[in-house]
């Protein structure tokens, strides 16, 4: 469990190179960021476990469509699902923008 926990620690930190400025919350208020990518596996118990967590079934995103997503400022209600290949894909992708710049 706690390399889930670390994977998703990193995609945090990943998609805060992709996500715009956030406005600041009045304490006592918790907002889901308007684009969050969760790592998760394909198995029955994951979707089953997102599904109780968000109410609805796990939709997977690619690290292109996450990056589309930020760039055309697309929010979602609910996180989307990224695979750990998928992941490492956008973690090179945003480094890659981050040394163009």
């Amino acid at each position: 469990m706690s390399r889930l926990t670390a994977t998703l620690a990193a995609l945090a930190l990943a998609t805060t190179f992709a996500a715009p400025a956030m406005a600041i919350e009045p304490q006592g208020t918790t907002a889901a960021p308007a684009r969050a990518v969760m790592i998760c596996a394909s198995d029955s118990a994951t979707r089953r476990s997102f599904e109780r967590e968000h109410g609805t079934a796990p939709v997977f995103v690619t690290a292109r469509d996450a990056l589309a997503a930020a760039s055309s400022g697309e929010t979602w209600s609910t996180p989307r699902c990224m695979t750990e290949r998928e992941h490492a894909r956008l973690v090179q992708m945003n480094s890659e923008r981050a040394a163009a710049r």
